[in-house]
């Protein structure tokens, strides 16, 4: 904490006067996707969508044309629904329990402790990817943990987390962020890090890892792109988009007839007429 307290990088979610809510956009923004992708978008959407309410208010189609090329835009859709209950159910602010966090779409077990955590100071075990990875060479002497979370993973974090809620909300982003810019999957710079006595992987001489091979997703050419493509057709368009408009943008038949139904499917288009738009 004494690093982080030095070293963190200034992200606006993270300032004083950042709201639940503008932490819950970031939250649902950063899932699976960069920091440095998110900061624009985020404040963007901040400086439109204020509050729970505001969003709400909106179309969903304005949600997902907002997200621009975040990716995933089934995240768009669940924020937007999210926004819809928090105004419905919870006097338009963002939920502090655990429980009412769960009911919302788009939030399951992770974001609901990041939450907790970060909004409302409260004592929540946070194991996102970067935090995983520092209790894996720390804790256990490998270099990435086990794909699914494990028991010990949890009691190790349980263990090292303080006692006293806002430490331990500190704690919590301070792993974080050690994991982000110090404990890197590709090339971590233990030579600085401030835990580096305390590391069995440091200690067993950074031993590579021996599981099974560490893949990144593939995106050229895959329905995730083309679905991608169809959608920002979509966004640039406030009429309607026709089936040869389409074609131009993905020239595979059978692919974009696959994601446009995978689209439909998601809520993110809806047929209108003879053509296609997104959601209003």
């Amino acid at each position: 904490m004494s690093w982080y307290a030095e070293h963190a990088r200034d992200l606006p979610w993270r300032r004083p006067e950042a709201t639940p809510w503008a932490i819950m956009v970031s939250e649902f923004m950063l899932q699976q996707t960069p920091v440095q992708r998110v900061r624009e978008p985020w404040q963007a959407w901040l400086e439109r969508w204020p509050t729970p309410h505001s969003l709400a208010a909106a179309s969903p189609g304005d949600a997902v044309r907002a997200w621009g090329r975040l990716g995933y835009p089934r995240r768009a859709l669940r924020l937007h629904q999210a926004a819809q209950m928090i105004t419905q159910d919870f006097d338009g602010r963002v939920p502090e329990d655990r429980e009412s966090l769960l009911s919302l779409p788009g939030v399951g077990s992770y974001t609901a402790a990041a939450i907790r955590s970060f909004a409302y100071g409260r004592r929540e075990i946070v194991l996102d990817t970067n935090v995983r990875r520092v209790l894996a060479r720390i804790g256990f002497g490998i270099a990435f943990p086990a794909p699914p979370t494990t028991t010990q993973e949890r009691l190790l974090a349980e263990e090292l987390a303080p006692e006293q809620a806002q430490r331990a909300a500190r704690w919590a982003i301070a792993s974080m962020e050690l994991g982000a810019l110090v404990c890197r999957a590709r090339n971590p710079l233990c030579d600085v890090c401030p835990v580096q006595d305390f590391c069995a992987w440091r200690q067993a001489g950074n031993p590579p890892w021996t599981g099974a091979p560490r893949r990144g997703q593939a995106y050229q050419g895959t329905d995730r792109q083309c679905r991608g493509a169809l959608l920002a057709l979509l966004r640039s368009s406030d009429d309607p988009v026709e089936d040869h408009q389409l074609t131009a943008a993905w020239h595979d038949v059978a692919q974009r007839k696959r994601a446009l139904t995978s689209l439909v499917t998601d809520g993110l288009v809806v047929p209108v007429g003879s053509g296609w738009s997104l959601p209003s």
